[in-house]
């Protein structure tokens, strides 16, 4: 009997990235206060990438307590901008500020992947991406928000790179899944050499 697995993201996109590439997994988000996790590794002087890797591990590991038979994927992603690490905007009004604070200038996305097995990390990536906002008008960040707050209320950037989004931006350096949230091909490629995935 093959090995379980479980993706330990309530996230859509992730979702329909795995199904699309054929992978048959279960969903089961991690239930877990990233805010604490964030602000308590934040006052201990983390790196954005120690951040992003620790809250991947975290979920990781709660699902994995569930079910320690499974292999469990944990993931998340963290914006950073001049060092420090932003959070999902709990406001219309935060993501106006936040997408204002990025504008004209660059900023990085940070998508960590963790696998566990057996109740102990087996795997690990962190993908690194690179993005300049154009210098949008205040006007068209209004008609933006406007159109878009709900689809993009849950995205740390508060935009969807797959969606409207892509219009704030004038350049991208990076791997387009790490934008959307997963490191996908480092990913598919160790459940290929794990034998989850076909060869």
């Amino acid at each position: 009997m093959s090995q379980r697995v479980i993706l330990a993201s309530g996230s859509a996109i992730r979702r329909q990235l795995l199904e699309r590439a054929g992978l048959d997994f279960d969903v089961l988000p991690a239930r877990l206060d990233e805010g604490a996790i964030r602000d308590g590794l934040a006052a201990e002087g983390a790196t954005v990438q120690v951040v992003a890797e620790a809250l991947a591990d975290f979920k990781a590991r709660r699902v994995a307590e569930r079910d320690p038979t499974a292999l469990v994927i944990g993931c998340d992603q963290v914006l950073a901008h001049r060092g420090k690490v932003l959070a999902k905007p709990q406001s219309i009004d935060e993501a106006r500020a936040q997408l204002r604070a990025l504008r004209g200038a660059p900023h990085e996305l940070l998508s960590a992947v963790v696998v566990y097995d057996d109740l102990a990390a087996l795997w690990r990536h962190v993908g690194k991406v690179t993005l300049t906002m154009r210098p949008f008008s205040d006007a068209y960040l209004d008609e933006y928000l406007a159109r878009n707050w709900e689809s993009v209320r849950e995205s740390v950037g508060a935009y969807k790179l797959e969606e409207e989004g892509v219009r704030l931006f004038s350049r991208i350096d990076g791997d387009y899944f790490d934008v959307l949230g997963l490191p996908l091909l480092p990913l598919l490629t160790f459940l290929t050499t794990r034998g989850v995935l076909m060869a």
